[in-house]
C-alpha cells in the first residue's frame, strides 16, 4: 500500500486521478491540494466523487507527506514545486510539459516559458521507456495528443519504413481544461469543428522528439476541436520510402501486432476496423487500425484513446504502477464506454 497526493487536484486530470486511484487496491489517497479551493469537499468540485472525505487543502510542497505525488498543474507551475516535492523522498508524476523534453531550449521555444528546474524526467510513455520509468523518480507524463500520434507511428518508425508522418487530430474538448473560455463555449464548439494552430502546436515537437529518435523522420501535426466531451481519434498519413512501396496492409498490420505484442493497453484492430472514440471512453486502451495503403504510397494508420485516461491520468497511474512494482494493469482494468 502506498499514499498518494495530488497538487492541483481541481481540474479534469484531477477529478480522473481520483476516480481511479479511488479504486485502486494498492493506493491510499492522502492529500489532494488545491489553493483556490482550500478547504472545500472534494464533491463540490467533482460531483461524481462523493461521500471520500477528501477536502482540499492548500499544501506547501516540502509538507507533504506521500510516497508518490502527482503534480496536476500547470505548465511552468510544475517546475517551480517539483524539486521540493522530490526532497519530501516521494517519487513524482507531472501531468505538464516542464520535464518532457530533452532539450530545454525546445521546451523554452515552443512554450515561451524559462526553464528554471535542473532536475531530469522519464518520458512516461511505457510503450518506449518502460525500463527507465521503473528506476525513475520523476516522471514526464506525456500529452494527450502526443500519446495517441506516437502510438500510431512507433513500428513505422522503428522499422524505418516511412520518411514523413502528418498526423491530423480530433480531440473531445476536455482536452480544453475545466476553465470555460470562448472557444470552448458551446455555441462555438458546437456542430463545428474547429482547426487551432495547424502548424505551431507545442505538441508537435514532442511527436518528433520521440518518433524521431528511431529515424529521420519528418512529423507534421494538427489539431482539431470537435464537440464531444472525450477521447483523441488522430489520423497518421504517412508516406513509405520508395524502397518499402511494396509493403502491404497485411505486412503492417502483423508488424503492429508484433511491436505491440504483450502491452497490455493497446489494441491492434484487424479486418481493416477503423477505431472509434466511443470504445475507449473512460478506459485506458488505445485502439489501433485501418493500415490502408493508397496508390501514391500513403499509410493510413489510425489511432483512439481517451484523452484524459490514456492521454493524462490513466497513464500517470500506469507510471505509478511501474514505479512502484505493482501489476500494470492494477486499477485501470475498466473497458471503454460504448455507446
Amino acid at each position: 500500500m502506498v499514499n498518494v497526493a495530488i497538487v492541483g487536484a481541481s481540474g479534469y486530470t484531477g477529478g480522473e486521478l481520483l476516480r481511479i486511484l479511488l479504486n485502486h487496491p494498492e493506493v491510499e489517497v492522502t492529500d489532494v491540494s488545491s489553493r483556490k479551493y482550500d478547504g472545500t469537499p472534494i464533491e463540490k468540485v467533482h460531483p461524481h466523487l462523493r461521500d471520500t472525505g477528501l477536502v482540499f487543502k492548500n499544501i506547501n510542497p516540502s509538507d507533504f507527506d506521500a510516497d508518490v505525488i502527482f503534480t496536476a498543474t500547470p505548465h511552468g507551475a510544475s517546475m517551480k514545486i517539483v524539486p521540493d516535492l522530490l526532497e519530501t523522498g516521494a517519487k513524482v508524476i507531472d501531468l505538464s510539459g516542464d520535464y518532457r523534453f530533452n532539450d530545454i531550449e525546445v521546451y523554452e521555444k515552443w512554450y515561451g516559458i524559462e526553464h528554471t528546474s535542473d532536475v531530469k524526467g522519464v518520458f512516461g510513455l511505457p510503450e518506449l521507456h518502460r525500463e527507465e520509468i521503473k528506476k525513475a523518480q520523476l516522471i514526464a507524463n506525456p500529452g494527450c495528443f502526443v500519446t495517441g500520434a506516437i502510438l500510431s507511428g512507433i513500428p513505422l518508425s522503428k522499422a524505418k519504413l516511412v520518411d514523413r508522418m502528418i498526423f491530423d487530430s480530433k480531440t473531445g474538448v476536455s482536452g480544453a481544461g475545466i476553465s470555460p473560455t470562448t472557444s470552448t463555449h458551446y455555441p462555438n464548439i458546437g456542430d463545428n469543428v474547429n482547426p487551432y494552430k495547424p502548424t505551431s502546436h507545442r505538441h508537435m515537437p514532442e511527436i518528433q522528439q520521440e518518433l524521431g529518435a528511431f529515424s529521420d523522420v519528418r512529423i507534421s501535426f494538427t489539431p482539431h476541436l470537435v464537440p464531444v466531451n472525450r477521447g483523441i481519434l488522430t489520423t497518421n498519413h504517412s508516406f513509405l520510402t520508395p524502397e518499402n512501396e511494396g509493403m502491404t496492409s497485411e505486412e503492417v498490420l502483423e508488424l503492429y501486432k508484433e511491436n505491440y505484442k504483450g502491452e497490455p493497453f493497446i489494441k491492434i484492430l484487424e479486418d481493416g476496423e477503423i477505431p472509434r472514440l466511443s470504445s475507449v471512453r473512460g478506459s485506458n486502451f488505445a485502439h489501433i487500425g485501418c493500415f490502408e495503403i493508397d496508390e501514391t504510397g500513403r499509410l493510413v494508420v489510425i489511432s483512439a484513446i481517451d484523452n484524459l485516461v490514456k492521454g493524462a491520468s490513466g497513464q500517470a497511474v500506469h507510471n505509478m504502477n511501474i514505479m512502484c512494482g505493482f501489476d500494470e494493469t492494477t486499477g485501470l482494468k475498466m473497458y471503454g464506454m460504448h455507446p
